[in-house]
């Protein structure tokens, strides 16, 4: 049996999506004495959305009034992931990984390592060189003519019963116009970019981003499986 289950949910809002988390969530706990599958979802968000967190003034980071964003068939909702504003939209992989963090041997700082860990892997294959920053959360990259690194992927977690929901986006091509509602990340001075902007031309399909960000996951939680499996558990062979 595959230790993680893929599932692509194509386009989809943020409240179905929400909901087929929260039943994935319910599930990866239920077969946890079993030892049974994690799971992945691949989704875009459509209609586009902007999540606000339950952090302390991170409303005050959406820039436009929720008159203007109704104009703009752009939805609004608070979220109970960690992190601050962001906006999710088609052309933005969102990836929610539903995995128990126990079984991997993982807390919350190993966890946010693996995370930006597997997607700057990700932007490797695709000849795109990324990097952390000690400073913020994410991944980031070095445009031209910038000083600074712009994000790529924003990335905000919850774990309850030390199985994690929510996850990351990446920017593969969407509108970046959209950023433009909100401080994103409530990083002020920090812009964001996309595969699109960086690579022009080379930038890779989303499907061909969605196969290669599932392989990268099922590697990571292989290995962090094998790495706290008990000799004295593994079945005689």
């Amino acid at each position: 049996m595959q230790l993680l289950h893929v599932k692509d949910l194509g386009r989809m809002s943020y409240a179905q999506a929400l909901q087929l988390q929260r039943d994935a969530h319910a599930q990866v706990l239920a077969v946890r004495p079993n030892r049974g599958q994690m799971q992945l979802l691949l989704v875009e968000h459509d209609p586009q959305v902007i999540t606000i967190s339950r952090r302390p003034d991170a409303a005050k980071n959406v820039l436009v009034s929720p008159q203007r964003l109704a104009d703009l068939g752009v939805e609004c909702v608070e979220t109970d992931r960690g992190g601050d504003v962001t906006w999710h939209g088609p052309g933005q992989l969102v990836v929610y990984p539903i995995l128990d963090l126990e079984r991997m041997g993982l807390r919350i700082h190993g966890y946010m390592r693996l995370l930006e860990e597997t997607v700057i892997q990700v932007l490797a294959d695709f000849g795109l060189e990324a990097r952390r920053d000690a400073a913020a959360t994410g991944v980031w990259v070095r445009a031209k003519d910038q000083s600074l690194d712009l994000k790529i992927c924003a990335m905000g977690v919850r774990v309850s019963r030390w199985v994690c929901m929510h996850g990351l986006a990446l920017n593969v091509n969407p509108d970046l116009a959209a950023f433009n509602l909100i401080v994103p990340c409530g990083l002020a001075e920090r812009a964001v970019t996309s595969m699109h902007e960086c690579l022009g031309q080379r930038c890779p399909s989303m499907d061909a981003v969605k196969e290669n960000i599932a392989r990268k996951f099922e590697q990571a939680v292989a290995a962090h499986v094998a790495a706290t499996v008990n000799p004295s558990d593994q079945v005689p062979s």
